[in-house]
């Protein structure tokens, strides 16, 4: 149980972080602005997710996750009410702010909580598996965003994720449990706290710390820049509006299944060579939709492979780094590499914009992001130096329980 409400957190988050993409044609129409200028919007949750990974999250260190869990889901289901009042880009600019300040409080310590619950030796497929709740939220926002749009008008899509967020709420108060880890020290994590970033920024463990921020980064750079703007670009190339939304489910889909088969092999050890052959095939699909003529079901493929990739790796980034740390530094660990990466989350969105109002055509938009999917193969080939670090400095106990 306490397992499947972590997924069912990172299912309203894969939710709320897709929705505001997805209504971006129906307000450019409805309040006559050019899509382009809503990317600040589609920014500023992703900035929020990094200012509540580096400034709230940690607190799940210092007085247990669960109270961190609680009260960021509490802000997130009222936040998502909230951005269905929008009417202008600055309303819901700051709207999407407050949604990313509780997704950022939340998603670092449901990823931590989730380690150390998982079963003995399979943290990362645990993790993984857990995560593509994400994906599944943003397959079902796609695919219920049409109907809803056309039964109660955009402003449905928030509502219904508010409603359902604020339900969820009340089964996390009544069964998620604390974490293991804090329990059992306690009292020792406020001295632990106040050194946690230091410890993350310093030898041996500052490789690692830069490796898992800088990849993580990247590829949230790559993720954002291609899934903010699927549901807009897509029309430019002759595809019904409801048939982008679905293509943007059709990529989560790709996320969940390429990040399902590669959790079966993390623990096994093959984490780099899975990594590594995700990313060549991202880049490959991504050059193939500059080459291939516009089609429902050649499209539809490479955007899966293309959209699918960068999605799952996303998820397996985030469960393959966690066993670079000690359990006692994860919730910072993964705060700074969440804040970091908002660095790329935020500049995909806005240079999606960029691209579209210079009049990029659709091949050209999906071409510019090769090079980054490039740079997150040079990423990957270093993971086993950190995976090296973290054997060197985590009690024998811990890395034989799999964490």
């Amino acid at each position: 149980m306490p397992l499947l409400l972590c997924a069912l957190i990172m299912f309203i988050d894969g939710y709320d972080l897709y929705a505001l993409p997805l209504v971006v044609p129906y307000l450019s129409a409805e309040l006559g602005i050019p899509p382009q200028q809503f990317g600040v919007a589609l920014s500023a949750v992703l900035l929020g997710l990094g200012l509540g990974a580096v400034l709230i999250a940690p607190m799940g260190d210092r007085i247990g996750r669960r109270p961190v869990i609680l009260t960021a889901t509490a802000m997130m289901g009222l936040t998502c009410l909230g951005t269905a009042t929008g009417s202008t880009v600055t309303e819901f600019t700051l709207w999407r702010l407050a949604t990313g300040l509780s997704l950022g409080a939340c998603l670092p310590n449901v990823t931590a909580l989730v380690a150390e619950l998982a079963p003995q030796g399979k943290s990362a497929r645990t993790l993984t598996v857990v995560s593509m709740g994400i994906s599944g939220g943003g397959i079902v926002a796609g695919l219920v965003a049409p109907p809803l749009i056309s039964l109660g008008g955009w402003e449905s899509l928030f509502v219904a994720g508010g409603i359902a967020t604020l339900i969820l709420l009340v089964a996390l108060a009544w069964k998620l449990p604390e974490s293991p880890t804090f329990r059992k020290s306690a009292g020792q994590v406020q001295e632990r706290k106040s050194i946690a970033f230091v410890q993350l920024l310093s030898p041996p463990l500052l490789f690692s710390t830069v490796l898992f921020a800088g990849l993580y980064a990247v590829n949230a750079l790559v993720l954002y820049y291609v899934t903010s703007w699927v549901p807009t670009i897509l029309p430019n190339a002759g595809f019904a509006m409801d048939t982008a939304s679905r293509f943007l489910s059709l990529i989560q889909l790709g996320g969940l299944l390429i990040g399902l088969g590669l959790s079966l092999l993390l623990d096994r050890g093959w984490a780099v060579p899975a990594i590594v052959g995700t990313y060549a095939s991202v880049v490959v699909a991504l050059l193939l939709l500059g080459v291939v003529a516009p089609g429902l079901w050649s499209w539809g493929f490479l955007l899966l492979v293309a959209g699918g990739g960068i999605s799952a790796a996303h998820l397996v980034i985030m469960a393959v780094a966690v066993g670079f740390f000690p359990p006692h530094l994860r919730s910072s660990a993964i705060g700074i590499a969440v804040a970091v990466a908002r660095l790329g989350a935020i500049g995909g969105p806005m240079l999606g914009g960029l691209a579209i109002g210079a009049g990029a055509s659709t091949s050209t938009f999906f071409a510019l992001a090769v090079l980054p999917a490039c740079l997150c193969i040079g990423g990957a080939l270093l993971i086993p130096r950190a995976q090296r670090t973290a054997k060197a400095v985590t009690p024998p106990a811990v890395v034989g329980a799999g964490a």
